[in-house]
């Protein structure tokens, strides 16, 4: 017995005990076996290597990486919803044109999610959103606002079927403000600050300022704060109807996320249709609200949803939903 000894690629070395053979034929053989061992070898070598990076990658991709202005996961006991946290520090996440893309990209992901039931956006203790990305709209052009129909995709927000929560910590400046207002709840931090100082840089608010906010506060308020530019802080922002509720700063997104989990709780069908019938309110005279709402009333009793919350009432037991 003699013992052969090949060297390998990186340092690997492969020892092969084998009987010296005679002839070249058997030579030849043990030749290709050691070339197919090396081979092997140093193919399991490069894949050892390669892997920490890719599952680098997948983790990256898991965790939001897919996105460069916003963090995206979903929150809560079951993980039923969906949490956007905008993310451009340096900006006192000024609302740039990415960004709202990326949030609308969010909010389509989560509105085809069967598990989410409702989403919390926010952004961080100093700022929900300081306004609009002045330097990307310094040098714009009427043709260029109209042909192209500019902040048209902002509105996303505001169609969602999904009930969406504003947590607003900081400044709700200008297009801050309004993308908190599309939202359905605004939750404030006991430090935030609204308003729309849109005047005080030549202009008027372009996504919903002088619509939204004067049905949120009236008219006289938003009269006020558009055409001063004055901010109203979180408890006249509660006393005035913009916002539902106050709370400390460092409890305000969980607080957020227990009311989307609530939220998430019931059915996810009749939800929408109860956003629904409440929306149609700033929009229709009272006598087409009321019918809409009876007729969204009715539709109920088409779904198994109603069925079984009612039938979970007389029973005396949790409702268990299905969302049909």
């Amino acid at each position: 017995m003699q013992e052969v000894t090949y060297p390998g690629k990186g340092g690997v070395c492969l020892e092969l005990t084998a009987t010296l053979l005679a002839d070249s034929l058997a030579a030849s053989l043990l030749l290709v076996v050691m070339s197919f061992l090396w081979t092997s070898s140093a193919l399991l070598l490069k894949s050892s290597r390669a892997a920490p990076a890719l599952l680098s990658a997948a983790r990256l991709y898991s965790s939001g990486g897919q996105y460069e202005y916003i963090l995206v996961e979903k929150r809560g006991e079951e993980n039923n919803v969906g949490f956007i946290q905008l993310n451009r520090p340096k900006a006192l996440n000024a609302l740039c044109d990415g960004l709202m893309r990326e949030v609308g990209q969010a909010l389509d992901n989560f509105e085809a999610d069967g598990g989410v039931g409702a989403i919390v956006i926010t952004g961080s203790e100093r700022a929900f959103a300081a306004g609009a990305d002045i330097k990307e709209m310094q040098n714009q052009t009427f043709q260029r606002c109209f042909a192209g129909n500019f902040l048209a995709h902002w509105n996303r927000v505001s169609t969602m079927k999904k009930p969406v929560i504003a947590a607003v910590n900081g400044f709700a400046l200008g297009g801050g403000c309004e993308l908190a207002m599309m939202c359905d709840i605004i939750f404030a931090g006991e430090k935030a600050q609204f308003g729309q100082p849109e005047i005080l840089l030549g202009t008027i608010p372009g996504a919903g300022g002088t619509q939204r906010l004067t049905r949120a506060v009236g008219k006289s308020l938003a009269m006020k704060m558009v055409l001063t530019g004055d901010r109203i802080n979180a408890q006249e922002a509660k006393q005035s109807g913009l916002v539902s509720d106050v709370y400390p700063v460092d409890q305000l997104v969980s607080e957020a996320v227990k009311c989307g989990e609530k939220i998430a709780s019931n059915s996810k069908l009749v939800t929408a249709m109860a956003k629904e019938a409440v929306n149609s309110a700033f929009e229709l005279s009272l006598a087409e609200g009321n019918r809409l709402e009876k007729r969204l009333f009715h539709a109920t009793f088409a779904t198994e949803d109603r069925k079984e919350g009612m039938t979970a009432f007389v029973e005396k037991r949790k409702a268990n939903f299905q969302d049909n």
